[in-house]
């Protein structure tokens, strides 16, 4: 079968979905294109400052999509089959992932682009606030330690045949390139006045060359092989977090806003790179639909369609890290109130058809296939692979992409969608830990980054470069940090979407008292709630035993996983006893609208 029979369909129900229950949810949450945003209101050049939504959609959709739908679909494909993916990533994107991230965006505008954590504040208790400012925060560090290990892994390694001959060392110039480059372009925007138009232009066409020379200057910091690869990407993943420590801090025009501008247009390519090889192609499905309720992961462990599948997958279908990209950064920068659908709504079943695509790239190949073994099993280098066999289909007259471009382009947007979420967690961990510490200061901003991005850096640096040595003198393999962390990340993720969804209904209920609250956003709660804790435990409590024996292991991750699962049964309590409370008291309909009698205090995130 054409995998277009399967995309196409696909791709007209989230289109379908975004006309109908997008605009359902909009008149739900009675979006006001005449109220004024925080973005226009403390407009200050740092962290508010109002841009279109032409502009914004890109920024935010590069900032949420990053390597989670990709990496996921591409993993629950491998080890679940197809089908199953596929179903849940639309069901999750329209009911549940979409949902998730509007109502999260227009509660922070609503609450003067406050953190979702404040919204918890404001309706349920200072506790409730305390436990999820602290959940947030491991997540981040979660997301940062699993992200940056996968850019690493895409920085190092020689040429191959398979990857169209694009090494690691191309990819990390190319990379390198695009950051400079976005910072040109924000100061050409601010100082020379650059239309946005023409800067767009000019700066895709030189990221265009960027990606083409990487090829012939390659930074390859092994040095050419006197460096090991694992040493290699331990300097890499130090390069990366001193970036991140100087991109949280700077002025969002300078860094987030041009990368985040540019990177979406990457996704737009990639997904327009798809969607044109999948037209002219004429591909076949190859892989398997479904291999079962239970199937061997790519470390050899034996996982089970349910829960697994559903924090596999992670930001394809439905991710608690949007929620902190909608208050933390995306509501400062909204314009008008009825941007938040196409901005939250509309981007997430974007990004379901960013998962589909990566799924395609699993899809395409027959189970055991050169591009699904070895060197080339890596989420980077399957989507890289399916991207390039993709484009091999274009040509412009007689000329035809070749595939090395294609290879290097989908491992450079790749990077691309990384870098956006890297810095942008990072930024919100120092939010986060501002409004624990109260220092809003030049120090707080220096300490809460540098801490947000130094606790990942011992997870990386900490990491075996080896394995134990075996009987004949070699070295076990050492499975890389996003191995262990990718599965812990998904769970953590997943149940952040959970309690965002508990926060948002218990604000909504409070607000509203309508009955559509319960079906809304109440059962997307519950099913997210028992899928994540679900599979939080299931991976936390093995670390605590061996041989059938109860241990005190000296992991942190291990513990890092009590403490979640700790933080997020104490929010679930504390939101059922609010809502018990809220029971024989009279209707609040009469208020008519969305916001409540503190939702217009100034935001405290600087």
């Amino acid at each position: 079968m054409s995998l277009l029979y399967v995309v196409l369909p696909a791709g007209l129900l989230l289109l379908a979905a975004y006309f109908t229950y997008g605009r359902l949810l909009a008149r739900l949450l009675q979006l006001d294109p005449n109220r004024v945003t925080p973005a226009v209101e403390r407009q200050d050049g740092l962290d508010y400052e109002p841009i279109s939504v032409g502009s914004l959609v890109p920024q935010h959709f590069s900032a949420i999509a990053a390597a989670g739908p990709i990496v996921g679909p591409i993993l629950a494909g491998l080890t679940f089959g197809w089908l199953p993916a596929l179903i849940w990533i639309l069901i999750g994107c329209i009911f549940i992932g979409g949902v998730h991230d509007m109502t999260a965006l227009v509660a922070s505008v609503r609450h003067n682009a406050c953190s979702i954590a404040e919204v918890v504040r404001d309706h349920m208790s200072r506790r409730s606030y305390l436990l999820f400012l602290a959940f947030i925060w491991i997540a981040l560090v979660y997301i940062i330690v699993a992200f940056t290990d996968i850019t690493t892994l895409s920085f190092v390694g020689a040429p191959n045949a398979e990857a169209g001959g694009v090494g690691g060392g191309a990819i990390a110039s190319s990379s390198v390139m695009y950051l400079l480059l976005t910072l040109a372009m924000g100061l050409c925007v601010r100082y020379l006045k650059t239309p946005m138009w023409a800067a767009t232009i000019v700066f895709i066409l030189l990221i265009g060359v960027a990606i083409v020379a990487g090829k012939y200057i390659p930074l390859d910091i092994t040095m050419g092989g006197d460096m090991s690869d694992a040493r290699g990407r331990k300097v890499w993943a130090v390069i990366l977090l001193v970036y991140c420590l100087a991109a949280g801090v700077a002025p969002v025009w300078l860094i987030l806003q041009p990368r985040g501008h540019l990177g979406g247009y990457f996704l737009y390519f990639a997904l327009a790179a798809g969607a044109l090889g999948l037209m002219l192609g004429n591909s076949k499905i190859e892989y398997p639909a479904f291999r079962g309720w239970t199937a061997t992961d790519q470390a050899g462990v034996s996982q089970s369609l349910a829960p697994m599948l559903f924090i596999m997958i992670a930001c394809g279908a439905c991710s608690g890290f949007h929620s902190l990209i909608c208050s933390g950064t995306t509501s400062k920068q909204l314009r008008r109130e009825t941007d938040a659908k196409m901005v939250g709504y509309g981007t997430m079943l974007l990004e379901g058809m960013v998962a589909i695509v990566s799924l395609c790239c699993v899809m395409m190949f027959a189970q055991g296939a050169p591009e699904l073994t070895g060197t080339n099993a890596k989420p980077n280098m399957i989507y890289a692979q399916g991207i390039g066999k993709f484009l091999e289909v274009l040509s412009i007259g007689s000329l035809r992409i070749p595939r090395d471009v294609g290879v290097a382009f989908a491992l450079m947007a790749f990077t691309t969608f990384v870098y956006d979420t890297l810095d942008v967690c990072t930024r919100l961990g120092r939010f986060i830990l501002q409004e624990l510490t109260g220092q809003y200061g030049m120090f707080g901003k220096l300490f809460g980054t540098a801490l947000t991005a130094g606790i990942p850096l011992y997870f990386l640096l900490s990491h075996p470069e080896q394995g134990a040595l075996l009987a004949d003198g070699t070295h076990a393999a050492v499975p890389p940090v996003y191995v262990t962390f990718w599965s812990l990340f998904g769970a953590s993720n997943q149940l952040l979407a959970a309690l965002t969804l508990l926060g948002v209904t218990v604000w909504l209920y409070r607000t509203r008292r309508a009955w559509w609250v319960w079906l809304v956003t109440g059962v997307p709660t519950v099913l997210m709630y028992v899928m994540s804790i679900w599979a939080l435990v299931s991976l936390t409590i093995p670390k605590f035993q061996v041989n059938g024996q109860w241990t005190f292991p000296l992991d942190t991750v291990a513990w890092a996983g009590i403490v979640l699962i700790a933080l997020a049964i104490f929010m679930l309590y504390e939101a059922v006893v609010i809502l018990l409370s809220l029971g024989g008291k009279g209707d609040d309909s009469s208020r008519g609208e969305l916001v409540g009698d503190k939702e217009l205090k100034p935001a405290t995130a600087t």
